[in-house]
């Protein structure tokens, strides 16, 4: 845990109820053990939504569909999101997720590995979330910064590894090395690339904001 567990504790004393139906789900994927968002991000997410109002949102790892329909709730009527997903026992639950939730016209769901997806998706978004596997966070990159719009935003979640991040290679458990290892380069790549502004959050397990920068046009 990144943040003391007691001010964790107190934040989400202080969260009201989601929609019947997303808290349906979240209870859902809480008995079956399937990771979803965090509260307290869930509620940073929303407040982006919110101040963004985008109008077209691309998700990295739909799970059972939990954010996709937060992000929905949040941006509106007029947004659209694409969310992908290479789960196979994930998707179905995730589709019926979103026939419950009314969200069926609303949220398309790509299935396959999301580096390969996201090399055939065109046009922009002005709206990314990532919260796949995170060894591929870095690999996703490229794909994500060409089809994020200027002034695009693109949130990764789950980037600090429980304040694994901070440690040395040698400290983390030889099977989250990889993973360990990835993360940072991920996180260097965000905090050095010049077409974007990143702020790292820690709340919930880490969050990444990146705005993309307007580009100057010709005189």
């Amino acid at each position: 845990m990144i943040v003391d567990k007691r001010m964790v504790e107190y934040i989400h004393s202080l969260e009201t109820r989601n929609s019947e139906i997303l808290e349906e789900i979240e209870q859902e994927a809480l008995r079956e053990r399937v990771p979803i968002i965090r509260k307290e991000m869930q509620s940073f997410l929303q407040v982006l939504l919110l101040l963004k109002k985008p109008k077209r949102i691309l998700e990295i790892g739909t799970a059972v569909g939990f954010s996709a329909i937060l992000m929905s709730e949040a941006a509106g009527e007029d947004c659209t999101v694409t969310t992908i997903e290479n789960y196979d026992k994930r998707i179905p639950t995730a589709r019926e997720n979103f026939r419950r939730a009314g969200k069926e016209n609303k949220i398309t769901l790509l299935e396959g590995d999301a580096a390969e997806v996201l090399c055939k998706l065109d046009g922009t978004y002005d709206f990314i979330f990532m919260d796949a596997a995170k060894a591929q966070y870095i690999h996703y990159f490229r794909e994500a910064m060409r089809l994020l719009e200027d002034g695009g935003l693109l949130v990764s979640d789950n980037v600090l590894q429980d304040g694994d991040i901070m440690e040395s290679r040698f400290a983390v458990e030889r099977r989250k090395r990889t993973i360990h290892s990835r993360m940072r380069e991920y996180l260097y790549l965000l905090k050095h690339d010049d077409r974007i502004v990143t702020s790292i959050v820690p709340i919930g397990d880490g969050a990444a904001v990146s705005i993309k920068k307007e580009r100057k046009q010709d005189a």
